[in-house]
């Protein structure tokens, strides 16, 4: 089946454009980090539907994100000299601005990582971007004509595995989580004028990369979330005072890296993790209490061998959690028990990207560039179009404004309903 067919039946049917502007795409996994595409794309295919196709200026592993006609992306040179902030505009494809910072190649690095592997953030005035220079880690701040704005230094970043980490924009504050193999932090920047906010230590172990996401609860107040190796916490946005914390409880010798964003299902924190051939893990936590939480804190738990995702991120859909893991299978759990109620091969090959979720389709990419898309239904897998990209894809996707957009190693792709 064509990416054109896939694309019909992934997303929304309908037969004239929406008269409001959609939802941007702020942040790395979409709004709130959730993956799920919240809006009415009209689709009509009668013919190819690939809008535009870019060369982009270097490599990387980041995704692309959506603020109104514009996308955003990082990249990297291909000699490791420097490191680039790419703006295209979104209806043709045309690079409008390219911002670069000097670079050294890393002493150290995964062999599925990049040195671009971070993605940007925007509040809709102003994109900032999480920068690793291949020795320390910065935070450059841009309006959105290319005007840099502020920069913060974050110091010196060591793993073995690289970076990759990506920011988050709150009511006007920066939130990065800086996890390295020697230190680990949450950071909070005013978004407008790089002051720093605060700052507090976390338990430092393996070099994780997830991104914080927003607790909104009726009549309580925002937590800000963050799921690392070593626990998952609960902070008040303002001023970085833990709410609570789960520590992760390790019964392997093994403390696995978390990469994969945690998300919200059921009521609960579900943050899962691995390590190569070491296992993995996915946990779930509730989300009120005091303190240190215990066991108590624990609504479910999965200790797979390696049927949980790690790289990929899973998405929450009706009561049930969806995922493709790094092996290339397909899954579905119910998200307030754990249980797996399918697991399906959909992939020969591996998976590093995470898939988005529209009008209860998932649609994931696997890193040679197959996609495939199938119904987010707890009955059974069921496939409902497949295509090839043509070039490997590590990145996750992008939705906005009835369009698709997908980064390949070489190109960045924007697909789109024919008339839209």
């Amino acid at each position: 089946m064509t990416l054109l067919r896939l694309m019909a039946l992934a997303f929304l049917a309908g037969s004239s454009l929406t008269s409001a502007r959609a939802a941007d795409w702020p942040r790395l996994r979409g709004p709130n980090g959730s993956g799920v595409v919240a809006e009415a794309i009209p689709v009509k295919f009668t013919g190819e539907n690939q809008l535009w196709k870019t060369p982009l200026p270097g490599s990387g592993h980041g995704s692309p994100i959506v603020v109104g006609e514009r996308v955003f992306v990082q990249a990297c040179s291909t000699d490791n000299a420097k490191r680039s902030l790419i703006c295209l505009n979104a209806k043709t494809g045309k690079i409008d601005w390219t911002k670069d910072v000097a670079a050294q190649k890393p002493n150290s690095i995964h062999r599925k990582n990049s040195s671009a592997s971070s993605t940007p953030a925007s509040d809709g005035e102003r994109v900032i971007a999480a920068v690793w220079d291949g020795a320390a880690l910065a935070l450059y701040a841009y309006d959105l004509t290319g005007k840099e704005i502020w920069n913060a230094s974050l110091g010196a970043y060591s793993s073995a595995h690289g970076a990759g980490h990506s920011p988050m924009i709150f009511e006007g504050v920066v939130y990065l989580n800086v996890d390295s193999d020697l230190s680990a932090k949450l950071v909070a920047f005013d978004a407008k004028t790089g002051e720093k906010k605060w700052a507090v230590d976390r338990v430092k172990e393996r070099a994780s990369y997830t991104t914080p996401l927003m607790l909104e609860e009726k009549g309580k107040p925002a937590q800000l979330i963050l799921g690392t190796t070593t626990t998952v916490d609960s902070y008040d946005p303002n001023t970085g005072k833990t709410n609570w914390t789960y520590t992760v409880a390790w019964e392997s010798r093994t403390k696995l890296r978390a990469v994969g964003q945690p998300l919200i299902a059921a009521g609960n924190i579900v943050t899962y993790m691995g390590e190569g051939g070491s296992g993995r893990y996915m946990v779930a936590v509730k989300t009120d209490g005091a303190g240190e939480l215990g066991a108590k804190g624990k609504a479910w738990d999965l200790k797979e061998k390696d049927r949980t995702p790690y790289v990929p991120s899973a998405l929450a859909y009706e009561d049930h959690l969806y995922w493709v893991n790094d092996t290339g299978f397909a899954a579905c759990a119910e998200a307030k028990t754990g249980k797996i109620l399918w697991y399906e091969r959909a992939f020969p090959k591996g998976v590093s990207s995470s898939p988005i979720l529209v009008n209860g389709v998932v649609l994931a990419f696997d890193e040679t560039g197959r996609s495939l898309a199938f119904q987010a239904s707890p009955k059974a897998y069921e496939t409902v179009g497949e295509s090839t990209l043509g070039e490997p894809v590590f990145a996750s996707p992008a939705a906005a404004n009835g369009r698709l957009f997908v980064r390949g190693m070489q190109n960045l792709y924007c697909f789109v309903a024919k008339g839209s």
